[in-house]
């Protein structure tokens, strides 16, 4: 069965025109923004986030950047997936983003070219994205997925896992009906029985799990050489102009992944806080994902030292080669274009919280 692509997204044809809108609007986030500057009109720093269990949302919560940057203006927006967060740094209206490597690897290719370079690694993906079937469906495993239609959102590590379990279990996006949609129109597709399936993440995954049955979970994935992160990426441009104030950012989102170690109950209520949820609903999203210490951060199995970039490089370029092959793009950049998009200036020390 050939894969329809229902989505709400522009085509290339009309990104210009799409580009315009999202200056103009928000591109359908909560943002106010400071122009198309690079946020260096002022001290102003656009920050996109998700609404997904991470130390991105202790940091804003517990307003640790305005505390370590006084005199700057910080506005959080909120956006839905990576893909979104793509087409705002295309449009040059955010600065600082919560992104997942799927799309990262897609904004450094062709066509996007995006000029942003991975400052931090928020999480690695465990149990807390998976793909689930409908019980009605009747499907159990994978390859019982065969003709029917799976919903997830287009260019988000989701969709990487969801091909990559494809492919595992034998299948092609051709032997299935995939469908676009956002999170929570997910939860809204899969109420009214739209969908036999969905690979998305939390909150709207355990949503999902209540009257379906998991088939495979981006922790297996992982296992198996297919890795999926949520990332930090800040604009090259802003890394230019404010260093100072990327350093400021990144000691607070390792501040945020001690607290989520050392401190899991400020952790589970700021989350909670956050994501409208009761602390302890927020200590068991948290749990069903893989948070580094800062150390780990800056190793070379992730983001690298000073001058040298990790392993984090190469994954990025795996998940490209794998894009390519599923003609999400049309080529694999070299690998030199992700080592160079792995900010390391500075590491370890500036991760230091000792």
């Amino acid at each position: 069965m050939s894969t329809t692509r229902l989505t709400r997204r522009l085509g290339v044809a009309v990104t210009a025109l799409a580009l315009v809108g999202l200056a103009a609007c928000g591109g359908g986030a909560s943002s106010g923004g400071t122009g198309g500057d690079g946020g260096s009109a002022d001290k102003t720093i656009r920050i996109a986030y998700q609404k997904f269990p991470s130390g991105d949302l202790v940091v804003k919560n517990q307003k640790l950047l305005e505390k370590a940057l006084p005199g700057w203006t910080i506005k959080w927006s909120a956006f839905d997936s990576g893909a979104s967060i793509n087409t705002a740094y295309v449009a040059r209206s955010i600065d600082v983003a919560a992104i997942g490597s799927s799309p990262v690897a897609r904004g450094l290719s062709e066509p996007l070219n995006i000029p942003y370079k991975v400052a931090f690694v928020l999480d690695v993906a465990g149990d807390n994205e998976a793909l689930v079937a409908r019980n009605a469906s009747g499907v159990t495993d994978v390859a019982g997925l065969r003709g029917k239609k799976i919903a997830t959102s287009f260019s988000s590590t989701a969709h990487y896992s969801l091909l990559a379990a494809l492919a595992q279990a034998g299948l092609s996006d051709k032997d299935v009906t995939l469908v676009d949609l956002e999170p929570q129109d997910i939860a809204s597709a899969w109420k009214r029985g739209d969908i036999d399936a969905a690979y998305t993440w939390l909150p709207v995954l355990d949503t999902i799990r209540q009257d379906g049955t998991q088939l495979i979970a981006s922790k297996q994935l992982a296992t198996a050489g297919k890795p999926t992160l949520d990332l930090g990426v800040v604009s090259t441009d802003f890394i230019t102009k404010h260093p100072e104030a990327v350093d400021a950012w990144r000691k607070a989102e390792a501040q945020a992944l001690d607290t989520i170690k050392n401190d899991p109950t400020a952790a589970n209520t700021a989350i909670a806080a956050e994501l409208g949820i009761t602390p302890e609903e927020a200590g068991a999203q948290v749990k069903q994902g893989v948070y580094l210490t800062p150390a780990e951060v800056a190793s070379k199995t992730w983001l690298g030292t000073d001058g040298k970039p990790g392993n984090l490089a190469v994954n990025l370029h795996d998940a490209a080669v794998f894009l390519n092959g599923q003609k999400q793009i049309p080529a694999v950049p070299d690998q030199s274009v992700f080592d160079s998009a792995i900010y390391t200036t500075g590491l370890p020390g500036v991760l230091d919280q000792s």
